[in-house]
């Protein structure tokens, strides 16, 4: 296992990393028990950007569940994994860090929807979550270098 930062990731974890089309985010609820959610996102300036977007809600983006919980408690880990029946092909990249929600902003959301079609047609609503790396994992099963 390697740590470091976004920069200094080996080439073939900042390809997993800018190349999955999912990740799952873990945070900790209202009553400290782990929570972990498939999110969208993009490498940005630095950061991890996901966005409160247009999917149907039960309450509006600054009530959802998720908001409320990293406002209480910012601390997250924000997981990308490449799963294979060949286990010689696993491998995975961690960021952990601490998330700020922020209000929508063009270039982030610029960044959003550079990798995801849809949010090129529907801008989400936002809020915005920033998840700024302090520490990077990542491991995979096999060297291919």
């Amino acid at each position: 296992m390697e740590s470091g930062t976004l920069e200094k990731l080996p080439p073939w974890a900042s390809s997993l990393l800018s190349s999955a089309r999912v990740a799952h985010l873990g945070l900790l609820d209202d009553a400290g028990r782990p929570r972990v959610l498939p999110v969208t996102y993009a490498v940005f300036g630095g950061a991890i950007w996901s966005a409160i977007d247009n999917k149907p809600k039960r309450v509006p983006g600054d009530e959802l569940a998720r908001v409320r919980w990293l406002r209480r408690s910012p601390s997250a880990a924000l997981t990308v994994d490449c799963y294979d029946d060949d286990w010689s092909r696993l491998a995975w990249v961690q960021v952990l860090g601490s998330v700020a929600v922020e209000p929508v902003r063009d270039d982030a959301l610029d960044a959003l929807a550079r990798r995801y079609p849809a949010y090129r047609s529907a801008r989400p609503a936002g809020p915005l979550l920033r998840l700024s790396p302090e520490r990077v994992l990542c491991w995979r099963a096999a060297d291919t270098r």
